[in-house]
C-alpha cells in the first residue's frame, strides 16, 4: 500500500474509507488530494493511494452496478426523453480513474442535443466496451428506426468524428432561405 495513507488523519482515513466502500472513487481520491497536496502529492499518487484502498478493502466495496445494456431498458430510458430521437450514437471517452469507456446517447432533433443512456466500462468477464456498446447501439438503433453512429468501435478514439459532423459533411453546406 501507498506509504501516503500513513499521512492522513484518522478522520481523513474514515472518510476515504467510507467513500471506497460506497464505491465513490472519485471523492475519494478528491479528499487524499486535498488532505496530501500541501506535502507535494500529485493526483495521480492520491489515485493511487485510494486504488491501494479498493484492494484492501475487497469484497466489502459495494460497487456500483454498470448501466444496463439491455433493449429494454435502454428503450425505457428513451420513451422517458422529451423529444424526438434522431440517432443513436456510441463515442469513447476517458479519464485517469477508469481509463478509456463509451458513452451511450441518443441524439436528439427536438429539443437539438443528446441524452446520455448508458456508460460502458472495461469488464474483466464481459465484452470489450466498444463492442458491448456497439451490440446495444445498434439494437436500440434498429427499434427505434434511427441510424446507430460509432466512428471508432474497436480503437479509443475521443476525437474521432461525432454524427453530427459526420452528418453535416454528406448534406454539404446549409441552404439558407429567406423564409
Amino acid at each position: 500500500m501507498s506509504g501516503w495513507w500513513a499521512y492522513l488523519e484518522e478522520r481523513t482515513c474514515q472518510q476515504v474509507d467510507a467513500d471506497v466502500l460506497r464505491d465513490r472513487r472519485l471523492l475519494a481520491v478528491r479528499t487524499v488530494w486535498e488532505a496530501l497536496r500541501p506535502l507535494g502529492v500529485g493526483l495521480h499518487e492520491a489515485e493511487r493511494v485510494v486504488h491501494a484502498r479498493y484492494e484492501a478493502l475487497g469484497d466489502r466495496v459495494q460497487r456500483t452496478p454498470p448501466d444496463p445494456l439491455d433493449l429494454a431498458s435502454l428503450a425505457a430510458r428513451v420513451a422517458a426523453l422529451p423529444g424526438r430521437v434522431a440517432a443513436v450514437e456510441a463515442f469513447w471517452d476517458g479519464d485517469t480513474v477508469h481509463d478509456w469507456f463509451v458513452l451511450l446517447v441518443a441524439v436528439m432533433d427536438c429539443p437539438d442535443g443528446e441524452s446520455h443512456l448508458a456508460t460502458v466500462y472495461h469488464r474483466p468477464d464481459g465484452s470489450p466496451p466498444g463492442a458491448a456498446a456497439a451490440k446495444a447501439g445498434r439494437a436500440l438503433a434498429g427499434h427505434l428506426g434511427v441510424p446507430f453512429h460509432f466512428a471508432s468501435p474497436d480503437v479509443p478514439d475521443d476525437e474521432a468524428p461525432r454524427w453530427r459532423t459526420v452528418r453535416r459533411s454528406a448534406e454539404g453546406p446549409c441552404a439558407q432561405s429567406d423564409g
